[in-house]
């Protein structure tokens, strides 16, 4: 999986979507102006549960015409899918956003009343989250504002709205009035619960009149007729069941989202007639070949070639990736990350991925389960250009591809750290994690190395975790034998290993850290943020159904249990606040590699009992009061739960027809810019 790392942290901690990393306690929302310039904003505004940031591009100035153009066009294929992953998320998203859009633009009203305001806010929150599903938690949003004031604004905005054909506007209010503001229709976007059918309990748009046993059952005959092929079965189609058969409905050129998979395709023929070099012109010819024809084999050619080319300076990651939206782990939500290579902080990340033997061949699994020869590991700090998709705004931390078990075991993977999208994140980080250290011992120790320690998880968790390890013979694919608890299980095992090695002494001879204090930071931040900071995005009563959450609390509350008859966790109240205070890093260090070779026991084998009791016992309840009382002191400190950016813009200046220089701009208004977007990147059709 492009997994969408689960790293240490608090207030979300951070690797994955929308949480960040720990770093040294620092107040501020601004950039110091380098010499000569103006000072840069990173923080903008907040809303919700959110606040929105933005990032610099350092070094775009320098790079030749020939480079920016190749961004640029990169950048454009990335935005061209943009609306895909609201139709993917939910198949009211678009209509929803579309028509408040259109009240938000031509309303011409009292724009200054409660409920205005309230509709503006919830619109967003639908940007923010690409549908109206909270991004993280996956709940419905509940609109604070009135159905009746929604049908005023419809009625009272002079413009064209998103109706069917053959349906009256009176008729699109009362549909989309029943998806907005019925709590019982579609509640969750996905569901995870053991206790239901995980399709039919969810609203994303990946599959329609199907249950969960119609599905495995389809894809195991499927399974069954392609032999030997290692394809990833389902990651780029909508399965539907028509005239009482099951149907995949394909995505490609030609197929379903053809009007937006045409303009992707065009600026990656444009992108390809400027690469920068053999590797990386014939990957992006790939990746065409694979829009236009839908076939997944097209899909990991395109995957190999693209691990192949190791020397380019622009990267681009684009498709349908991620597996996290779909209850069932098959299904690919699109995303885009454009970037270039920082070769300053590559030399961190490179480190680890050349030392990738050492570390299969330390690791704490069984000997069958250990790679005997790791090849093609790379592992990159990236400056990143745009996001596009399900990775913005919300945006990983570090991606670590291909997904599929095969494609890494037999060509390897890249792991990428986006470096410019960290140092945002560092710019505002707020005392959070004092309030959550015991002592001041502690708070000191994660001011000295908390960045330090944030930064290596990322990288552990990603270039040797998600790659490390085999499957035995005859295992099927994670979402075949694991199912809905395939995703926590890899997020857990990648996490895993970033901390078994965090206070190895072998990272301190590669030049990587000074010290085992700053593994013990790791250690630090993670209990914090896995049994108390992450307790901040659970809504009263809710449970953990996200796969990161449940991977971070499952560790902790496992490592806690085993840990008590030698108190290596010790659970302490202060003025009536809860910690967690790591009283034996060594034996908590013998824990974390118990359960890291548990899980990996669990991946080779497919045993789904066994990783369903875990999941089920130790990752999905919370304690009601616990989760109060983090919920008040962030409140107290004035910290969102999360956090996500806007991107910069590219603009092209021409002589002619010609491309000559691309110009970098940094806009500073959300709204504004999620309404450019809604008019440059609205291909498809509201209804799909």
């Amino acid at each position: 999986m492009s997994e969408m790392l689960s790293v240490i942290v608090a207030a979300s901690g951070a690797a994955d979507q929308g949480a960040e990393p720990p770093a040294r306690s620092r107040l501020g929302v601004a950039e110091p102006a380098p010499e000569g310039g103006a000072e840069f904003r990173v923080e903008v505004e907040r809303f919700a549960d959110v606040r929105i940031l933005r990032y610099r591009v350092p070094g775009f100035e320098a790079l030749d015409a020939r480079t920016k153009k190749l961004l640029y066009y990169l950048y454009e294929a990335a935005l061209c899918g943009r609306e895909i992953t609201y139709d993917q998320k939910y198949r009211y998203n678009l209509s929803v956003k579309r028509t408040l859009e259109q009240i938000v633009r031509h309303y011409p009203g009292d724009r200054d009343t409660p409920d205005f305001r309230a509709l503006t806010l919830y619109l967003k929150r639908v940007w923010f989250a690409n549908g109206i599903h909270h991004h993280y938690g996956h709940d419905k949003f509940r609109p604070e504002f009135s159905a009746a004031a929604f049908a005023a604004f419809v009625r009272g905005t002079p413009a064209e709205f998103p109706v069917r054909k053959g349906q009256s506007l009176e008729q699109l209010v009362d549909e989309l009035t029943r998806v907005m503001f019925d709590a019982q229709i579609d509640a969750k976007l996905v569901s995870k619960s053991a206790d239901s059918d995980v399709l039919t309990a969810s609203a994303v748009n990946f599959y329609s009149g199907l249950t969960q046993p119609e599905v495995e059952a389809f894809y195991a005959d499927a399974a069954g007729a392609r032999g030997e092929s290692k394809v990833s079965l389902g990651l780029n189609s909508r399965l539907v069941k028509i005239d009482g058969v099951a149907v995949e409905q394909v995505q490609k050129v030609g197929g379903r989202y053809t009007e937006a998979i045409e303009h992707i395709v065009a600026w990656l023929e444009k992108a390809a007639g400027c690469a920068e070099n053999e590797a990386q012109r014939s990957a992006l010819e790939k990746l065409i070949r694979y829009y236009r024809s839908g076939s997944l084999e097209d899909w990991d050619d395109y995957n190999i070639a693209w691990l192949r080319d190791t020397e380019s300076h622009v990267d681009v990651v684009n498709g349908f990736i991620e597996v996290y939206n779909d209850p069932l782990g098959m299904r690919g939500t699109f995303e885009s990350i454009v970037s270039f290579r920082d070769a300053q902080a590559t030399r961190r990340i490179g480190t680890i991925a050349g030392a990738a033997q050492w570390f299969e061949d330390h690791m704490p699994f069984f000997g069958r389960h250990k790679k005997t020869s790791v090849t093609g590991i790379s592992g990159t700090a990236i400056t990143v250009v745009i996001e596009s998709g399900d990775a913005a705004p919300s945006t990983p931390l570090g991606v670590n591809l291909p997904n599929a078990d095969w494609l890494r075991r037999e060509h390897g993977s890249k792991s990428v750290t986006l470096a410019n999208i960290v140092a945002a994140y560092n710019v505002v980080r707020g005392g959070v994690d004092r309030e959550f250290s015991y002592s001041p011992a502690e708070a000191e120790r994660n001011d000295r190395y908390g960045e330090l320690a944030a930064t290596l998880h990322v990288d552990l968790h990603e270039v040797i975790g998600h790659g490390s390890g085999q499957i035995e013979p005859g295992v099927r694919p994670l979402h075949e034998t694991l199912k809905n608890y395939g995703s926590t299980l890899e997020e857990a095992r990648a996490d895993l290993v970033a901390l078994y090695f965090a206070v190895d002494p072998k990272l301190v001879e590669l030049e990587l850290m000074p010290s085992v204090d700053v593994g013990y930071v790791a250690y630090d931040q993670f209990i914090r943020n896995a049994l108390l900071q992450q307790l901040n995005r659970i809504e009263p009563g809710k449970e953990l159904e996200e796969d990161h959450m449940r991977n971070r609390q499952l560790i902790a509350a496992w490592a806690y249990e085993h840990g008590l008859p030698d108190n290596v966790i010790e659970r302490r109240t202060r003025d009536g606040k809860t910690f967690f205070v790591i009283n034996d890093y060594a034996k908590l260090r013998g824990l974390f590699g118990r359960l890291l070779r548990e899980l990996q026991r669990i991946k080779s084998t497919g045993d789904y009992a066994a990783i369903r009791e875990l999941v089920e016992r130790y990752a999905v309840k919370v304690d009601p009061k616990l989760c109060a009382e983090v919920r008040a002191r962030y409140a107290a400190l004035d910290v969102p739960a999360y956090s996500g950016f806007m991107g910069p813009r590219l603009v092209p200046l021409r002589s002619g027809d010609e491309i000559v220089d691309v110009r970098i701009e940094y806009p500073d208004d959300f709204a504004e810019q999620m309404l450019e977007y809604a008019d440059r990147y609205a291909f498809l059709a509201t209804w799909n």
